[in-house]
């Protein structure tokens, strides 16, 4: 644990050392170093975390000429210390080693049994820090018939059921098994790692015992799917996809309006009425066939269509001022511009802004976490390659400056 003095933190007192890449493990880090932790990345020589050339876009200098940085590498490394080591080597894996006797954490998304072979799996960092959170994160797990596949966010999404569930119905235009927009399995994943790191971490303050966390994309991507699984555990039938419809309420789903997209949720027949007296089409509440919401599912190929003519005469901003207004459950599709522009975002001071030493200056998103007592601290921005792997060394581990030297000059560091 570290004893230097620190802003008042719910983990001011965690030393993490993150081996991961990508984005699971890494969004686990980040969340940790939100909370306060030392957050010790490591990368190897020359050419870092995967997500360092996932571009573009790149972060742009001082100049407005590309740097290094692919902005979705800044998505997910905000508040660590960043040192590069060649984990291949006998020399590498001692660094490695002596950083992990003196951290809390180890987090780790190799394939199975990968740091076995260089001595820095679970069983043989604990017999040097027998109090260690170790935190493996694989698309599969450490067991069962797949452990020994690498795990993609796209594949999982397919094979853990959520894209039988997103997308349009297979009889309407465009219809099909949909992924999301992002990378839900692995920020699902990175998300459940915080919590059991948290879990594991109270649990050694109350024992003092360490222990072994087995994360896996697939177990988190089954789990997710909440109402979803019981709804076929009950009844043995699998959900359709509904696309943006909603099986049971109409309209419960999206509608183009003159200039975007909406979405009403008219929940019960009183909301209902309103929303087509607010388009001009009080008829359509006093029809048997649409008066009750029972009717309007099962006639909901004749309404919808209808409805849609209807929300196409008015703007998006128009629907949502007169809809709100009327109690009717409604909202705009935004896009990020107008996200970032909207004034309950700016309110919560989502967008924040750090300095960067290439860029001067760097947009990134704010935690969601807010604290009363130990708030979130944004400590350091994304960092560059390798940018503290001297400090690094020589605070945490006591090397000399000729030390570093000489590993540097091996390509070790």
């Amino acid at each position: 644990m570290r004893s230097t003095e620190l802003p008042k933190t719910a983990l001011g007192h965690i030393r993490v050392l993150d081996l991961t890449r990508v984005l699971a493990g890494p969004w686990c880090a980040q969340n940790l170093a939100d909370l306060g932790a030392e957050v010790i990345k490591v990368e190897r020589p020359g050419s870092g975390d995967d997500t360092r050339s996932w571009g573009p876009p790149y972060l742009k200098d001082q100049d407005g000429q590309a740097t290094s940085e692919a902005a979705y590498y800044l998505t997910a490394n905000r508040g660590k210390l960043a040192i590069t080591v060649d984990i291949a080597t006998p020399e590498g894996q001692q660094i490695i080693r002596d950083l992990a006797a003196k951290s809390d954490v180890v987090l780790e998304n190799y394939k199975v049994g990968q740091l076995k072979k260089y001595g820095l799996d679970y069983e043989s960092l604990k017999q040097i820090k027998p109090d260690l959170v170790y935190c493996s994160i694989t698309g599969f797990g450490q067991d069962g018939p797949y452990a020994h596949r690498a795990g993609y966010d796209f594949i999982v999404q397919g094979m853990g059921g959520f894209m039988s569930l997103t997308g349009e119905r297979d009889d309407l235009p465009g219809g099909g098994p949909q992924k999301a927009g992002v990378a839900i399995a692995d920020l699902m994943t990175g998300m459940y790692a915080s919590i059991a790191v948290l879990a594991a971490l109270n649990h050694r303050e109350r024992t003092g015992e360490g222990q072994y966390i087995d994360m896996a994309l697939l177990d988190v991507q089954v789990a997710m799917l909440a109402n979803m699984n019981m709804n076929f555990l009950t009844t043995g039938q699998s959900p359709k996809r509904w696309g943006n419809a909603h099986a049971n309420i109409v309209p419960y789903q999206t509608f183009a309006t003159a200039d975007g997209h909406i979405i009403v949720a008219a929940g019960n027949d009183s909301q209902y009425r309103k929303f087509v007296t607010i388009g001009g089409k009080p008829e359509l509440a006093d029809d048997e066939r649409f008066a009750t919401n029972p009717a309007r599912v099962r006639h909901r190929d004749i309404l919808v269509p209808v409805l849609a003519d209807m929300v196409r005469t008015k703007t998006k901003q128009e629907w949502i001022t007169a809809l709100e207004e009327a109690g009717v459950p409604c909202g705009p599709i935004n896009q990020l511009h107008e996200v970032f522009d909207d004034p309950q975002v700016k309110a919560r001071n989502m967008e924040i802004n750090m300095p960067h030493p290439a860029a001067g200056e760097v947009k990134l998103v704010a935690s969601p976490m807010r604290l009363s007592e130990t708030p979130v601290q944004y400590q350091n921005p994304p960092p560059m390659l390798g940018q503290h792997t001297a400090q690094t060394l020589a605070s945490v581990l006591g090397y000399s400056e000729q030390q570093i030297t000489a590993l540097s000059g091996q390509g070790i560091i």
